[in-house]
């Protein structure tokens, strides 16, 4: 009995430890940081960010987070229309330079010689890869059209390693720079219903946490971002997404905090209630993640089709 009472009093005090651990990793990383004077990116890094998927969301969000910081801001995406108002608003609103490139990732390898090109001869200090390909909405693998597939390769896991085979050896030249990779917190497990996404965004995480490990003896920081979900313009207004602000965060708050853990974390999901879904998600057993993903998935497919019909 005194064994048992020993091992029980053991195991109750390392979890405690690794509880209080972990609740102040969350406060160091995403309050601290917000208590002092902002970094000088620019100086950190270098003068220019090239971000991809910046005409919504995140990418949008974290591009004039950027741009507040002074950073000039080269913008990609494949809707010129959109990328034009997008970079004016910067423009205007932080007086910096904007420069926009019209690229459709899903193309494949015929769209980056002329992005290599026009990037060959500027500073970029930062590097945020979102671009990104998502189903039309939670739905078994069988019911994916092939060409979602495809966007899934090209854009999600292609666009991400080919830009930063572009941009790397100049940041490793200049012996400083910082990569951002956007994944998803549907990476954490297997997640039934996303199946290539969230694949998909386990190989980003993958990929970045590796990069980090190869490069940052260079003077290169990697990041892999994980966020939960955010509110964006095609989530149902009535959705309950909408009614947990501190659930689903904007992408501008989104961006806000996640641009201050830029050079601290190599790997988090840039804001603090995600932090705790991702403890959450990592202390959990798979099943209960997998019951959690159909639960969720098939509400959030019911709201889709019930929005389009």
């Amino acid at each position: 009995m005194e064994a048992l009472a020993l091992v029980g009093a053991w195991y109750t005090a390392r979890k405690s430890i690794t509880v209080i651990c972990d609740f102040y990793s969350l406060v160091r990383l995403h309050f601290i940081p917000r208590l002092g004077s902002r970094p000088d990116l620019i100086k950190q890094y270098g003068r220019w960010a090239v971000v991809s998927g910046a005409t919504d969301g995140i990418g949008k969000a974290y591009a004039e987070e950027l741009a507040s910081h002074g950073l000039n801001i080269i913008l990609i995406s494949q809707e010129e229309e959109k990328l034009q108002a997008v970079a004016k608003h910067i423009a205007d609103t932080y007086r910096v330079e904007t420069v926009v490139m019209v690229a459709d990732f899903s193309r494949g390898r015929e769209i980056y010689a002329p992005i290599r090109e026009a990037l060959r001869d500027r500073d970029i200090g930062i590097l945020v890869n979102d671009v990104g390909a998502f189903y039309p909405y939670p739905q078994y693998f069988t019911q994916l059209h092939e060409n979602t597939l495809w966007d899934i390769v090209n854009v999600n896991i292609a666009a991400a390693s080919l830009m930063v085979h572009i941009v790397l050896p100049g940041m490793v030249e200049r012996k400083k720079g910082a990569i951002v990779t956007v994944s998803s917190g549907s990476c954490c497990k297997p997640t039934p219903q996303l199946a290539a996404f969230s694949a998909s965004k386990a190989y980003l995480d993958h990929f970045s946490r590796a990069l980090q490990y190869e490069y940052a003896s260079k003077g290169i920081f990697v990041q892999s971002l994980i966020p939960f979900y955010v509110t964006t313009s095609v989530t149902a207004p009535g959705s309950f997404l909408h009614r947990c602000p501190w659930l689903a965060p904007s992408p501008r708050v989104y961006a806000q905090h996640a641009v201050s853990t830029l050079g601290i974390s190599k790997r988090t999901t840039g804001y603090w209630s995600h932090s705790i879904q991702f403890l959450f998600a990592q202390y959990m057993p798979e099943w209960l993640w997998v019951w959690g993903a159909n639960l969720l998935n098939r509400s959030l497919r019911k709201e889709a089709l019930s929005c389009q019909a």
